[in-house]
């Protein structure tokens, strides 16, 4: 149940003050850092241990524990209660045209068939329930995407049979946080930090001279070969989303996949999550509230449980998944590429005393040395740029010297 994890490997200079451990978090940064505080700059240095020993999530579940470890145990104000879980009234905007599922979510659910059909109007009114809910929400789904329903099924079946594995087979993958590539448990590298309930894999599929299969797991067999040809759809459902994006902001059709650094050079990577079920889920989470800060975030999450949670002004709206459908949720690039037209939006995840979870998280992000500013097109004189430029890659260095705090890290960069 428990690793062995060593101290974490410093690196030291002589004008050190004293190093700071940053909380950081692998579906958003691809990698930890140390900062270390000099008397004449700070200096970043890969943390290459985790700090304290890895606790597996799922082993201690299994365990048949009755009480959550205090590791676990989130402060009241940020626990999951009945009086700060919302679920709203839906109307026929909120569902666009999927008709059956009225009951089945309360994020605005939208049908893409029309959108590269020959109806004009149908296709107009597409593109107008996406910009509503993009402005709206920041969280929508999608169905008739384009992906294969078998595809999605056996990717998440896979991943399922994987974190099934006898415990010895996961950990020949297990990661650290210097690039936190594999299976994982922790969030952070904060030692002593409050931990969530959840077990994951991260790996990376874009760019091309990132991917590497052999750091993906061999067991079950097909999983490499399916999630090859799932990472593929994926990436051609998230160019043609920000597609329409970019035509409902009247710019080019092409112009938030050429600001990501196009179809060959953007970034993405996938996180699975395995949320086993907790006896005591209204005193923790499976992963703790934030925005992405990436672009866009394509979710394909679990056919039977729900377990997203989505801020909605004080309250919390447990999203129930709509079969064969995908989450797509705004990142804070969008948010800053849009000059806030967009809004990346906090999001959580709840935990189930009854069943596990499992759900395959795609980040879909601009490339790491583009600079990324507000659309010059969007701003106006009444309406001047809101964000400095800045790269992907600055803009994870300026959140990992500060932490991940909700929306706190891109409402800062506001332009004053």
């Amino acid at each position: 149940m428990l690793l062995t994890a060593t101290k974490s490997q410093i690196t030291h200079t002589h004008t050190q003050i004293h190093t700071l451990v940053v909380w950081c978090v692998p579906f958003l940064y691809p990698f930890a850092f140390c900062v270390q505080l000099t008397h004449t700059h700070t200096k970043m240095t890969a943390c290459q241990d985790w700090p304290e020993p890895v606790i597996r999530v799922q082993a201690l579940a299994a365990s048949g524990l009755a009480t959550i470890p205090e590791r676990f145990i989130k402060p009241k104000s940020q626990r999951p209660t009945n009086s700060n879980n919302y679920a709203p009234k839906t109307n026929s905007s909120q569902i666009g045209h999927h008709k059956n599922n009225t009951t089945n979510s309360n994020i605005p659910v939208i049908d893409m068939k029309h959108i590269y059909g020959g109806d004009e109007g149908k296709r107009a009114e597409t593109l107008r329930l996406v910009s509503e809910a993009c402005q709206e929400w920041g969280f929508f789904q999608v169905v008739n995407h384009g992906v294969s329903h078998e595809l999605m099924k056996g990717a998440r079946e896979v991943w399922r049979e994987f974190f099934h594995q006898p415990l010895d087979v996961k950990e020949v993958y297990a990661n650290t946080p210097l690039t936190y590539e594999g299976y994982g448990s922790r969030l952070g590298v904060k030692k002593g930090a409050i931990l969530d309930w959840s077990d994951y894999f991260f790996l990376h599929y874009m760019p091309c001279s990132l991917r590497d299969q052999a750091k993906w797991p061999a067991l079950p067999t097909s999983l490499r070969s399916i999630i090859s040809e799932y990472g593929e759809q994926i990436v051609k459902l998230g160019g043609r989303i920000l597609e329409i994006m970019s035509i409902n902001l009247g710019l080019r059709e092409d112009f938030l996949l050429n600001a990501f650094g196009g179809e060959n050079d953007l970034g993405a990577c996938l996180r699975v999550n395995f949320y086993p079920k907790c006896p005591q889920p209204d005193l923790t989470l499976g992963l703790s509230s934030h925005s992405d800060p990436g672009g866009m975030t394509i979710l394909l999450p679990d056919e039977n449980v729900s377990g997203l949670q989505v801020r909605r002004g004080e309250d919390w709206v447990t999203v129930k998944p709509v079969p064969n459908a995908f989450i797509i949720n705004m990142g804070d690039q969008i948010q800053v590429l849009s000059n806030a037209t967009y809004k990346s939006i906090e999001h959580r995840v709840i935990v189930n005393s009854d069943k596990d979870r499992v759900s395959l998280a795609f980040f879909y992000n601009p490339r790491s040395d583009i600079p990324i500013q507000p659309a010059k097109e969007l701003v106006t004189k009444d309406r001047p740029a809101l964000y400095p430029p800045m790269t992907f890659d600055e803009y994870r260095l300026y959140i990992r010297t500060r932490g991940p705090s909700g929306k706190a890290q891109v409402e800062s960069l506001t332009s004053k």
